[in-house]
């Protein structure tokens, strides 16, 4: 990679004593290497917990191998196809990851609370051949089941892993208790750095629903990233991190997940965090040393019964993302836990850590941090051109954890990408005199709901398909629970629609973080003379 100009080094003299600015190619070939040499190095401990369910390194490893040798030989994916998953946090998860690249084939992460017309869109969009999906899920699954490729269907038990046991006798649904019990071998698969690992779907910065390509290289330079960056916090076999984000979600399953799983650490996962009393309850049973979360997140737990009460001697780092993290909760959570909140900044495009503090600063510093080794950030204006510190521009990343591109659509990764090879983030930031980065401002209309990206146009798409609607706009308004809601603007078609009409419409297609929490009836939209609705009027 290109170092950063002699302008932007101002970060690298900020950087921890002992971290050097470039990390080297990773070792390991591909994750499937990484975890697998995991599994047998670290055998007997616990690698995953759920409930009261634990799953060892060495059942891990067993199970992952049995799932990839269905995948390959009984259902005859191939190397590079896609497999989507799509449950909650539950034992399942890492199996099914695991097996899937061991498989040769990518992993399409799902939302199981989408409805039926996001599921649709994403699993013909990645062209998936399989799905594992939990039980309570397969409703979702069935209305568009025909409008798909795919070619299996495994089923997962909303509970505890299930033993093999079964015969697979070619039908297109199993469970996958039948799945583990496949006698058929592993085909040997080599994968490299260029291998495709993760599909994760995002809006990216212009609300169009794709999926963000990385590559084993990008996972591998991710997590090498951030294992040179808390060098002196992680430590083998120690990590318990409790996993109360969404496994789904690129931030968990990058730090709550691969990255504990390589250094032999325990997993211990949350399938309800709305259920703040359990997250705590989880928290008493395992003495915890990794946190991540959002700012909703760690306000809700603050305001829990019974949190203050915990044994925090363990807790070594606690990590803010998704959304903003508040001053006020990251000084009230130091000042339960004894633990610094560490904010940092990343995209699903990005692996999707860019940017992090310092893991020894002795209490919460505002804005995203610094760079990661072998990490050039840019601030630029409209036309590409780099500002000075201290002004405001559009924050582009360029470093080994960057994306490969949307998955089959080069027009819309050339409209993200500059001509120097850097990914405009469409966030606005701008560089401190220090080296440090701040957040401005999110990307023009995007809504932030919990730490998850709203798009408007997917909002309006949807209001639009109401017969009473005739125009629709919509914007994110604060909101204290959620940090933003979702809020949108109508003309009628028919003066009778009422609000709760329309939010019951928006709410059969669309995750319940999308609905919308208010609705204003006006007589017309603010528009700019060529007809483009103007949103930043109505804010």
């Amino acid at each position: 990679m290109t170092s950063p100009s002699a302008g932007r080094q101002a970060w690298l003299a900020q950087y921890p004593a002992g971290i050097a600015p470039e990390i080297g190619k990773p070792a390991a070939a591909c994750v499937t290497d990484l975890l697998g040499d995991a599994c047998w190095r670290h055998g007997q401990r616990i690698a995953v917990a759920c409930g009261d369910e634990q799953l060892s390194y060495a059942e891990l490893g067993r199970q992952a191998e049995r799932l990839a040798a269905f995948l390959a030989a009984d259902l005859g994916l191939v190397r590079g196809d896609r497999v989507a998953v799509m449950m909650p946090n539950l034992a399942a998860y890492p199996v099914a990851m695991l097996g899937i690249l061991a498989a040769g084939c990518a992993v399409v992460n799902v939302n199981p609370l989408y409805t039926p017309r996001e599921l649709r869109h994403q699993l013909r969009d990645s062209g998936a051949r399989a799905i594992l999906i939990a039980e309570p899920f397969l409703a979702t699954l069935d209305a568009v089941l025909a409008e798909t490729p795919l070619q299996g269907v495994i089923t997962v038990p909303a509970g505890p892993l299930p033993a093999p046991a079964g015969e697979y006798a070619g039908e297109l649904r199993v469970p996958l208790a039948t799945a583990l019990a496949t006698a058929s071998p592993l085909p040997v698969i080599q994968l490299g750095h260029a291998d495709t690992a993760f599909l994760q779907y995002t809006g990216g910065t212009t609300g169009v629903s794709k999926g963000a390509e990385l590559t084993h290289g990008n996972i591998l330079s991710n997590l090498a990233q951030l294992d040179a960056w808390f060098s002196g916090v992680f430590a083998e076999g120690r990590e318990v991190a409790i996993t109360a984000l969404p496994l789904y979600h690129i931030f968990a399953l990058m730090l709550n997940l691969l990255n504990v799983l390589r250094q032999g650490g325990t997993s211990v996962l949350i399938a309800n965090p709305r259920d703040l009393g359990g997250v705590v309850a989880t928290m008493r049973k395992h003495p915890f040393s990794l946190f991540t979360g959002v700012n909703t997140l760690y306000n809700g737990l603050l305001n829990t019964p019974g949190f203050a009460d915990l044994d925090f001697s363990s807790l070594r780092l606690s990590m803010g993302g998704g959304a903003a993290v508040q001053p006020a909760v990251a000084r009230r959570w130091q000042q339960t836990t004894g633990c610094v909140l560490l904010e940092g900044y990343g995209l699903s495009e990005t692996s999707p850590v860019l940017t992090v503090n310092r893991p020894d600063a002795p209490g919460f510093r505002g804005g995203i941090g610094l760079p990661l080794p072998s990490t050039d950030i840019s601030v630029r204006d409209s036309e590409g051109r780099e500002v000075a510190p201290g002004q405001v521009g559009e924050i582009c990343a360029r470093g080994p954890q960057v994306m490969r591109g949307y998955w089959q659509r080069p027009e819309e990764t050339a409209k993200v990408m500059t001509a120097d090879g850097y990914f405009r983030t469409g966030d606005m930031g701008r560089q401190d005199e220090e080296g440090y980065f701040h957040i401005v401002d999110r990307v023009k209309d995007m809504v932030l709901v919990s730490g998850f990206n709203v798009y408007p146009n997917e909002i309006e798409a949807v209001c639009a398909e109401h017969p009473a609607v005739l125009e629709s706009a919509c914007i994110g308004v604060p909101d204290d629970k959620t940090g933003e809601a979702v809020k949108v603007f109508v003309v009628r078609r028919d003066e009778l629609l009422t609000a709760e009409a329309l939010i019951a419409h928006c709410r059969s297609n669309l995750t319940a973080y999308k609905v919308p929490r208010h609705v204003e009836f006006i007589p017309a939209l603010p528009k700019s003379p060529v007809g483009k609705i103007l949103r930043r009027e109505l804010r």
